[in-house]
């Protein structure tokens, strides 16, 4: 943290109201404690429980190993991509799904920024070459989507490249659905209250410091620049061969719960338990962006 400014304190408008929020200052403000769960209209005035949410997590992690046997039998193939706003919770869902899984066909991918070699390279290429192969469960910590929020946004790619890559998108993902991979986008959304407390507990968690980046603390006050991008993505890219599929993600465990929940549903695996699974709660998880105008 140290090669960071040390003044880190920003002006922040919420609800028509301007509030200071120093990272820095290890109290959390009342105006975000109070409000972080509730912010982004999230439907539930509780977490849920640990208890439950251990519970139910374990009976979708064994469904999770009876998806790899089939995958490893049938030599079929998933993908799995998570995106969301910083501190989303993306990290932590991969986490839970993948936490008993075979490494050895099971795996997450999170591309650090492209090489020089990279960026002369078609924009797609460097995720091709990380794509499952037969009998392999491959899930991504942001993708290709980096061109559609983060580098218009923060200036890191040109107005035209943005276009192009938005207009390339969907027959993009035509081409993997049509080669039969088993794909899914998870988009996940949080209120801008809990984005700000989860982003203070990186900066006071010793075990999470490595979390909290110098572009996170330079996109605090570009909540409104991601959501206009976030909106004209799935305007764009929201397809019938590959619909986004949004979580309300306030609550990280329901969050988890759902997605994985989705997956399982959407697999037609041998050993199957549609009762351990259960349904998905359309509160939380929905398809396409609609669940966030409810």
């Amino acid at each position: 943290m140290a090669d960071t400014p040390e003044d880190r304190s920003v002006e922040i408008e919420i609800g028509g109201q301007k509030r200071r929020f120093d990272i820095d200052d290890p109290k959390l403000p009342a105006w975000i404690d109070d409000k972080a769960l509730e912010s982004g209209d999230f439907p539930y005035p509780d977490k849920l429980k640990s208890d439950d949410y251990e519970k139910q997590l374990e009976q979708l992690q064994i469904e999770l190993v009876k998806v790899q046997f089939w995958l490893q039998a049938t030599g079929k193939r998933v993908m799995a991509l998570f995106e969301g706003r910083d501190a989303a919770g993306k990290g932590g869902t991969i986490h839970a799904t993948l936490a008993y899984m075979n490494p050895r066909s099971a795996r997450v991918v999170a591309l650090t920024k492209p090489t020089e070699t990279e960026r002369g390279q078609w924009y797609f290429q460097r995720y091709i070459n990380h794509f499952p192969a037969a009998g392999e469960f491959v899930l991504f910590d942001r993708s290709w989507y980096n061109r559609a929020g983060v580098e218009p946004v923060m200036g890191f790619c040109t107005p035209e490249q943005y276009s192009q890559f938005l207009r390339q998108v969907p027959d993009f993902e035509k081409l993997i659905v049509d080669d039969g991979i088993y794909f899914f986008k998870f988009w996940l959304d949080i209120g801008r209250e809990m984005q700000l407390e989860r982003f203070h507990d990186r900066r006071h968690d010793p075990l999470k410091v490595w979390k909290l980046s110098p572009m996170d603390i330079a996109a605090l006050n570009k909540w409104d620049d991601y959501t206009e991008k976030r909106d004209r993505m799935f305007d764009k890219t929201h397809t019938d061969h590959a619909p986004w599929t949004v979580v309300r993600a306030n609550d990280k465990r329901r969050a988890r719960l759902n997605v994985i929940r989705h997956m399982l549903r959407a697999l037609d695996y041998e050993g199957k338990d549609e009762k351990v699974i259960g349904k998905t709660d359309d509160k939380i998880l929905g398809k396409g962006p609609k669940i966030l105008k409810r």
